[in-house]
Order: C-alpha cells, then structure tokens, then sequence
C-alpha cells in the first residue's frame, strides 16, 4: 500500500478497428500477478468498430429539435439518442443513461482523439469487454491481472472531468467499510468507497487528456480489498435523477 506504483503504457500504435489490444499491450508490458491495467475506453471501442460516420447518419425530428436547442450537429445528436436507454435531461445539454447503468454527458459519444467527420461511443457492455481484456491477457502473459475501462466524466457541483470506471473484471468496484469501526470505536454505517472510481480517476491524470497519446496504465501493489459490485445506484436510489427526470417530464407536459 506503501509503494503503489503507477505506469503508464507509451508506444502503442493509433488503434484501428481490428487490432487486438490485449497483444499491443502485452507486447509492450511485462505483467505482474496482481497489477492492475486501466485502458481508456475510446480504444478499446476503436478496436471492436464501436464508430461512425456523421455522414452515414439521418437526424430523427427530435435530434433536429434538440439541437436547435444545445447548438449542435443534429447528426451528432442523433448518435447520443441512438446510444441511450433514457434520456434524463435535454438542456443545456443532453444528460442520459446507457443500457449497462453508466449516466453520463451525451451518452459518452466523444469527437476526439478520432477523425475529423467520426465519432466515437462507449462499449454496449463495459463488463463483459473488461472481462474478455482479463482472460485474453491471462492467456498470453500467463498473469492473473485486474482490468478496469475508463471514460472521462464531468461531476455534479465540481468543475472539471476526471476518469471514472465503466467496467471492471479481477476486483470488486465498492470496498465496503461498514460495519467496521473507526479510530475512536465508532461503528462505521455508510462508508462505502468507490476503489476503481479512484483508480480509473488517477489513471486519467497519467494518460492525460489531449496528445499525450497514453491510452493505458498499470497499477503494481495496490492492496486487495473486498466488498461488492453495486457501484451504480438504482433508480429508486438516485435523488438526483428524479429530480431531473421531473423537471424533464414537466417540459414535455
């Protein structure tokens, strides 16, 4: 816990659709058992041809009407409808949820670090692809290792986008601390801490945000921790989203 070290990976190719990131990886890194590798999620999506071409995309009436309202390609806009389960918030920007539970700023669909006229959107199943990166990676290293994906998320009341895990296979997403006790005997009731949130969060600073051109990054003697996996609240849960979702309805009223 003392001595986490943190490496980024540097020297991979511009990922196409096609390229076995897995082998990219392992061809440039020597593994360890227990390392954790953070991959941002623009690559792995770019490997598996989750893109498209704003040419090959016709705008619905509500994508024309939605971006009259946030000033923005009505094709563009079409790709975030097409890539939502549900819509929460409409302006000034469009706030929706994604089929495996991750609510996030236009549905994660993202112009950079792609072509100019494509764009880029997030696993239809961050788990299962985290999942598959570990196994392919056990493979061909022999080492039992930790993956987690990240995307770049704006937060609530903070300024500023920091990474955040969308999928993660080889570790539980929540250490939960309750029912333990404090330093002073107190009963510890709701402390739940997201461990991959933190992790993805600090692998963001490592491969930065722009051309640092580090889409990857291992993390070497992080502590086991156990818990559980709920790492998204449920609809009943989340204040936030029912309010929003509110306001939203009361709009199209």
């Amino acid at each position: 816990m003392d001595h986490i070290t943190v490496i980024g990976i540097h020297g991979l190719p511009l990922i196409q659709k096609g390229d076995n990131i897995a082998s990219l990886i392992c061809k440039n890194q020597i593994f360890q058992n227990g390392d954790i590798l953070c991959i941002a999620s623009t690559i792995y999506s770019k490997s598996k041809g989750y893109t498209k071409s704003l040419k090959s995309i016709s705008p619905s009436d509500r994508a024309e009407r939605l971006a009259r309202l946030n000033g923005e390609d009505p094709r563009f806009v079409q790709v975030i409808l097409d890539a939502s389960a549900d819509i929460i918030m409409e302006h000034p920007f469009i706030l929706s949820e994604l089929q495996f539970g991750h609510i996030g700023v236009r549905a994660g669909v993202d112009q950079s670090n792609i072509e100019d006229g494509m764009v880029i959107f997030l696993p239809p199943d961050p788990m299962k692809a985290a999942d598959g990166l570990r196994s392919e990676i056990k493979k061909i290293s022999g080492k039992n290792v930790g993956v987690i994906i990240t995307d770049t998320c704006g937060r609530s009341f903070r300024r500023g986008q920091t990474g955040n895990a969308i999928g993660w296979s080889g570790m539980k997403a929540i250490r939960d601390f309750r029912g333990d006790v404090d330093l002073f005997g107190h009963v510890l009731k709701i402390t739940e801490e997201a461990v991959v949130d933190e992790i993805a969060g600090f692998a963001n600073f490592v491969m930065g945000e722009s051309n640092n051109g580090v889409p990857a990054a291992i993390f070497r003697n992080c502590p086991v921790w156990t818990g559980h996996d709920n790492l998204y609240f449920t609809k009943d849960e989340d204040i936030t989203r029912k309010l929003l979702k509110k306001e939203l309805d009361h709009e199209c009223a």
